[in-house]
């Protein structure tokens, strides 16, 4: 399951399901930030949503870059994605229509330098698996850790605020969860955490 680590009126960024790493950790890290309200695709976002979520993802992107040891001199791709959605073998089974089906999202992966993983190799384009082969192909990428991403989540909230201008009474209050350490979405009683 996906964990929210941070989340404003614009959207909420997320680790992805554990299952599910598109890149390992060390290589530079996966995060998700999708957009506050679901859509199909970024054309159906009002100007005004369009341009917040635009300000979270950027921001994501530097606070990953400014954080993460392992993305010196490196840099982050942004992939639109939502296509596994449509996938015939994606539930429910069968063809799909993308405008019923495919929720926009856009994935955020660390491209570092000194990348391990063949599919991450600097320089090249990434490589991504089949649908049928995706959580096969993901079992031995970690996800980014605990403090890295109370780091990131900090980072956010700073440049969101000090570059952007949003006014911080649009972030969600965020606490880490006691088990795991993760940063996790507080509601006005315990933190939610799906992770643990």
């Amino acid at each position: 399951m996906a964990l929210v680590i941070f989340r404003s009126d614009a959207g909420e960024v997320t680790l992805p399901a554990s299952s599910l790493v598109l890149n390992d950790g060390a290589d530079g890290g996966h995060l998700i930030v999708n957009p506050a309200r679901p859509v199909w695709d970024r054309s159906a976002l009002s100007a005004d949503e369009l341009m917040s979520w635009s300000l979270l993802v950027a921001a994501t992107g530097r606070a990953m870059l400014e954080t993460l040891p392992q993305l010196e001199g490196g840099c982050i791709n942004y992939w639109d994605a939502g296509n596994w959605a449509l996938n015939d073998l994606a539930p429910p089974e069968g063809p799909k229509l993308a405008k019923q089906h495919r929720a926009l999202h856009l994935h955020l992966f660390g491209r570092s330098p000194r990348a391990q993983s063949h599919s991450w190799q600097w320089g090249e384009s990434p490589f991504f698996p089949r649908f049928a082969d995706r959580a096969a192909w993901s079992a031995n990428h970690r996800r980014l850790s605990p403090a890295e991403c109370v780091a990131i989540t900090e980072r956010v909230g700073e440049i969101l605020s000090g570059t952007y201008g949003v006014v911080e009474s649009s972030f969600h209050r965020v606490a880490q969860c006691p088990r795991c350490s993760y940063t996790v979405v507080a509601a006005d009683h315990d933190p939610e955490c799906l992770s643990c």
